[in-house]
């Protein structure tokens, strides 16, 4: 006798373990997309074709209809960090999320702390802070040279830009000790003087840099494919431009003429003669050809600089403010090592800033970086060490919306070029 067959109702769930890894998706999304007969697809986050920041992407045939970002896989809450921190200690935080722009990343959060405390800088310290602002420019637009030509498949033209990087990597650490994240400016100033044989060694790496970027320029930039892959791509009008928060040599290359440096002038850059580089537009090209002739720039007014702190008295590198508290500092700290011993790791240094103060209020300051416009906020409660509050907004978070607003009506083939274009770095978006 044949056995009956029983039927019980059980309605299938996924486990919930399943169901947390379902890759986040905007709601109603996917049934948008099969209304208007649409694909959707996932780019990154994995490095090699998104630097850590997934993209979602509608496609009709292989045109982009829309570009949703999805940052934030390399966030690390420089933000929250800070508020247990003390201020000097959060110099070295502070500069990391754009790596080689470090010194720019330094500056906007000490001029945020000088401004609190009304400190005046010598004017060798600022000669010195400008050098090694526009030595990290230069890195960072040969660093963004070298991903976009591995990006366009161009491996000979990630290796040059490199290669140059390095030259610009020892000449940091000739300046501070360290070839990337120094921690050399500090409030009131920078750590130490620069020797004549250090400066002029920049000096010297200037030229070498001028004379490679024009042989850079025949394998790469005037390359026949790099120009056909970037032409005429993703470009943005004057208007889309401002509309979409552009900043920096990507707000400049869309015809807007703006720039921190001259506009809300800091350090020396109102006593050098520079020019601020414009293009018309607007295109992934311009993008790019914007920040090879900032380059030509920032060499520029290295030299002048360099050239007036020749003439300059070498040793007054600190405010004498900063330096009359420190020794009131150091002559303190003696008594009380006296009275506990000889041993003191922590140094004079900490015993001066390890106890800084800011007066109660609220401390913006607008610092260009390589990559556009950077914004420091701190907010002090008078009493406290630590900042209350540590406000960062940088370039690659202002520019993200026109970067996806680019990418509409882009092939899928075209987005790692327009990535590269942008420069878009997600460790100093997400912070």
């Amino acid at each position: 006798m044949a056995e009956k067959e029983i039927a019980i109702e059980v309605p299938a769930v996924p486990p919930l373990d399943i169901k947390s890894m379902t890759v986040p998706i905007p709601p109603g999304l996917i049934e948008e997309c099969e209304r208007k007969d649409e694909f959707m697809i996932f780019v990154g986050p994995q490095h090699g074709g998104s630097g850590h920041m997934r993209i979602i992407v509608r496609l009709k045939g292989d045109v982009i209809t829309e570009a949703i970002p999805d940052p934030g896989y390399v966030h690390r809450g420089v933000e929250k960090l800070a508020e247990n921190r003390l201020y000097i200690q959060n110099i070295p935080l502070v500069e990391r999320p754009a790596i080689m722009d470090s010194a720019n990343f330094n500056l906007g959060y000490v001029r945020a702390i000088e401004r609190a405390l009304d400190i005046e800088v010598p004017e060798r310290a600022k000669y010195i802070r400008t050098i090694l602002a526009e030595l990290c420019r230069i890195g960072t637009h040969l660093y963004d040279a070298g991903i976009l030509s591995v990006f366009l498949g161009h491996t000979t033209g990630f290796m040059w830009p490199f290669a140059m990087r390095e030259m610009i990597c020892e000449a940091l650490m000739r300046i501070s000790g360290a070839r990337v994240t120094a921690s050399y400016i500090i409030p009131g100033g920078v750590r130490r003087d620069v020797s004549k044989g250090v400066l002029e060694y920049v000096r010297e790496v200037t030229f070498f840099i001028e004379k490679k970027t024009k042989d850079f320029e025949k394998i790469f930039i005037r390359n026949p494919v790099t120009i056909a892959r970037l032409k005429d791509v993703a470009p943005i009008s004057k208007k889309e431009a401002i509309k979409y928060g552009l900043v920096g040599p990507f707000l400049r290359a869309c015809g807007v003429e703006y720039d921190v440096r001259a506009i809300e002038p800091y350090e020396v850059y109102d006593q050098l003669s520079w020019d601020i580089v414009v293009a018309d537009d607007g295109d992934s090209y311009s993008r790019f050809l914007v920040r090879v002739n900032e380059i030509i720039q920032s060499i520029n007014i290295i030299r002048q600089a360099i050239g007036i702190l020749r003439s300059m008295p070498e040793g007054n590198v600190i405010s004498p403010d900063v330096a009359g508290k420190k020794k009131k500092a150091k002559e303190e700290g003696e008594e009380k090592a006296e009275e506990k011993g000889p041993s003191d790791v922590k140094g004079k240094f900490y015993r001066f800033f390890g106890r800084l103060t800011l007066p109660a209020g609220e401390y913006t300051t607008l610092t260009e970086a390589a990559r556009g416009t950077l914004l420091y906020t701190i907010v002090s409660d008078g009493q406290s060490t630590a900042p209350y509050r540590l406000r960062v907004v940088t370039p690659g978070w202002l520019y993200l919306k026109g970067f996806m607003e680019s990418l509409k009506g882009c092939r899928l083939a075209d987005l790692q070029a327009v990535y590269g274009s942008f420069g878009y770095f997600p460790p100093e978006a997400d912070r």
